[in-house]
């Protein structure tokens, strides 16, 4: 079928009208409007489940939150586990892109992983947590999933491992494998989140940091 054209069609004196100006395709004129409406539902359904876990948010939430309409969100998603799995990719890449813009242009290495400790366990950070979580499982459903887990967390690694290694050159640190030391900080990391939802043994943010910061002390001595 040929696209429909939008006209200016303007009256003139002549009996004959004047000739469009510009034509243009009614799949361009959509487009845009399509793309908004469809991040507009997404950003709607991240606090959903930053709150609630992703099991516990429906289409009626979803639509209800973005204030639409349930068939304007079963118009522009599939599913809500298509809704959800957005939500939680742009959340993720959302917090760590700022967290890791923050400890980029810190003034020293070793200020940069501070910052990484004292941002990642605060009294906001367990909403966080709770959708990191979701789209870590997330991981098991569905390959696309686990491939972009798996860049993030070697994206997470050498971000940590190039703050160490500034903290060596900057003689902050000594550390002979600062790769190994990522990897350690982050599992310790996630390990300490999954406590702090749980709390089982209850932990608070402040005991978190401190196991961070002890781990630090243990294997990044500075030199004597």
């Amino acid at each position: 079928m040929a696209p429909h054209y939008a006209e200016d069609v303007r009256m003139t004196s002549a009996p004959e009208r004047k000739a469009p100006r510009r034509a243009v395709a009614a799949s361009d004129r959509t487009r845009q409007p399509t793309e908004v409406r469809r991040r507009l539902i997404v950003e709607a359904a991240v606090p959903l489940i930053a709150e609630r876990g992703s099991a516990s948010v429906g289409v009626r939430d979803v639509a209800a939150a973005a204030g639409v309409s349930v068939g304007t969100v079963t118009y522009h998603f599939s599913s809500v586990q298509e809704i959800l799995s957005e939500a939680m990719v742009l959340h993720i890449e959302r917090y760590y892109d700022a967290l890791s813009e923050a400890a980029e242009h810190a003034p020293t290495g070793a200020e940069g992983l501070r910052l990484l400790i004292d941002a990642l366990f605060t009294d906001d950070t367990d909403r966080h947590w709770r959708m990191w979580f979701d789209y870590w499982n997330a991981g098991e459903r569905d390959q696309a999933f686990a491939r972009g887990q798996a860049e993030r967390y070697e994206a997470w690694h050498s971000e940590i491992r190039v703050l160490v290694e500034r903290g060596c050159a900057e003689g902050d640190f000594t550390c002979s494998d600062p790769q190994g030391f990522a990897g350690c900080f982050s599992a310790l990391v996630d390990g300490l989140a999954l406590q702090r939802l749980r709390q089982a043994p209850s932990l608070t943010t402040e005991a978190a940091r401190r196991h961070l910061y002890r781990l630090v002390e243990a294997e990044l001595t500075a030199p004597q």
